[in-house]
């Protein structure tokens, strides 16, 4: 083939019509072949059946399903789960019994290695008569296929059987394990939210009791009080001001009065007896000095100190006897104004300490609901903080409450057949032809072999050959133009159609020089 021009699709065509032969005999050879082949591979069949899904009936808005999430992720697990050696054992007992455990446990990497979970399309559970020329419905309920292959279609179908008997069982039981299980964790959890709310009720009445009076609520109360006391200390001070006064000035009237009584008692005196004793006798001896004893002045001189003696000795002995009623002998031997005023002076002493009391007091309230006041930022924090923490813990075990009240819910329910479920659609067919091989693949695969062949053989013996067999070859091998082209003319030139077969004769010019071809 001469390479070094472009090929065209007449070139083509000429090389097919040339090497026809060669394509078409392993072409119609190789799928004999390939047929034949498929006979030398053991048969195998594949049974299959179909699992729906139905969904819930009851609106998932009322009522949460207990198990939720990616289908084929559940399928999937399911699938793990069935084809664990706890449930495959069973199964294989059952279905080939008097197998040895050697013999079972090949048996069950058999059915492990064969079988498959595909999704069901969704045309195929689409409901509504027919699809054809429609867009196909959405199905809300969707399926999958459980296909298992064996040697023989007796043993697959068996086989498949179990396995979807498995399948659906193993998910009745991991819903029914879902519900009871999150029943179990919602009562646990709402016991211990119960636990918690007890606890909280405990630290929050501990809390008011600590800080009675000083909660967020009774800041105002506590102010309005405050601003009280205040004014009944003001008000206890003006009084203890005004008691304090009228003391101090009674207390003058009294000894003003005590002391013009006093002055009206000088006779009976010791003080007043005692200076008229030192004037009579000053006075006896200034008698003395000028008369006798015997004259008259001198003897009454005499007489009245005796006498002022006597009654100094009588008061003294008076005083030494009633000392402890001398005070009330005073008093009751005062007069009426005095004995007022000393009336006076213990009621305003009485309303001193009276106020001086209520004024510590009040003094007392005041510094403790001041104290109050100021702890009342830090009192607030730490009481929000226990109300934040009850309020959640009433929160999470009203939201326990509710999802246990679902889960209730959820389990009736399934008790009662109204969630969601899987069941046989199709039970496991019988196959009535083997599923591998594929004769008709293997035909089909055995005409691609031979028409790679074919052509591959065509092309290699196209790639040897240098034959000239056109103008354009000619071109391409002198790399000249052609000048004139003579016909083939013959017995034979009939056979062209009006193609040249082959040249006869080229010739060309070049550089002044004349050459030939044939």
């Amino acid at each position: 083939m001469i390479t070094n021009r472009e090929m065209t699709m007449q070139d083509y065509t000429a090389m097919f019509r040339r090497r026809a032969m060669i394509i078409l005999i392993p072409a119609l050879l190789a799928p004999l072949a390939g047929f034949l082949i498929s006979y030398a591979f053991p048969a195998k069949y594949t049974s299959q059946s179909v699992v729906l899904i139905e969904g819930q009936k009851v609106p998932e808005s009322m009522v949460q399903p207990v198990i939720s999430g990616d289908l084929s992720t559940r399928v999937n697990t399911l699938q793990q789960q069935v084809l664990a050696e706890s449930k495959l054992r069973p199964v294989v007992q059952r279905v080939f019994p008097g197998k040895n455990p050697a013999e079972i446990g090949a048996m069950v990497d058999t059915i492990r290695a064969n079988m498959s979970v595909e999704p069901v399309p969704s045309d195929l559970l689409s409901i509504g008569g027919s699809t054809k020329g429609k867009r196909p419905n959405t199905s809300p309920f969707p399926g999958f296929y459980v296909k298992y292959t064996a040697p023989n279609a007796r043993e697959a179908q068996l086989i498949c059987n179990e396995l979807t008997t498995l399948l659906v069982d193993e998910n009745s039981k991991q819903i029914a394990d879902a519900a009871a299980g999150t029943s179990e964790v919602l009562n646990r959890g709402i016991e211990d939210a119960k636990n918690t709310i007890d606890s909280m009720d405990a630290k929050l009445a501990e809390f008011k009791k600590q800080y009675v009076g000083q909660l967020p609520g009774d800041e105002d109360s506590n102010l309005k009080i405050l601003t009280g006391l205040n004014s009944q200390l003001e008000s206890n001070t003006q009084t203890l001001n005004r008691a304090q006064q009228d003391k101090a000035y009674t207390d003058s009237m009294l000894a003003q009065q005590l002391a013009a009584w006093k002055s009206s008692q000088n006779s009976t005196n010791p003080e007043t007896l005692q200076k008229q004793l030192s004037d009579l006798q000053s006075q006896l001896l200034q008698l003395k000095s000028k008369y006798t004893d015997d004259h008259p002045d001198v003897i009454k001189a005499k007489a009245d100190i005796d006498g002022v003696k006597k009654k100094l000795a009588d008061i003294n002995k008076d005083s030494a006897e009633s000392t402890q009623d001398s005070n009330e002998k005073a008093s009751a031997t005062e007069p009426a104004d005095i004995r007022q005023l000393r009336l006076q002076l213990h009621q305003y002493g009485e309303l001193i300490t009276a106020a001086t009391r209520d004024q510590k007091r009040l003094q007392q309230e005041i510094s403790l609901y001041q104290g109050r006041i100021s702890l009342s930022p830090a009192v607030e924090e730490q009481y929000k903080q226990l109300t934040r923490d009850y309020d959640n813990a009433q929160k999470t075990y009203q939201d326990l409450l509710s999802k246990k009240s679902s889960a209730d819910l959820t389990v009736k329910m399934n008790n009662q057949a109204v969630g969601e479920r899987m069941f046989p659609l199709n039970t496991a067919d019988l196959p009535d032809r083997p599923s591998f091989p594929n004769r008709l693949f293997f035909a089909l695969g055995g005409l691609a072999a031979g028409l790679a062949v074919g052509v591959g053989i065509s092309l290699l013996l196209e790639l040897k050959d240098n034959s000239i067999r056109n103008e354009r070859d000619a071109e391409a091998v002198l790399e000249l133009p052609t000048l004139i082209a003579v016909p083939w003319v013959g017995a034979t030139a009939a056979d062209t159609n009006g193609k040249f077969k082959f040249w006869q004769r080229k010739k060309t010019v070049q550089d002044g020089s004349a050459v030939v071809r044939a």
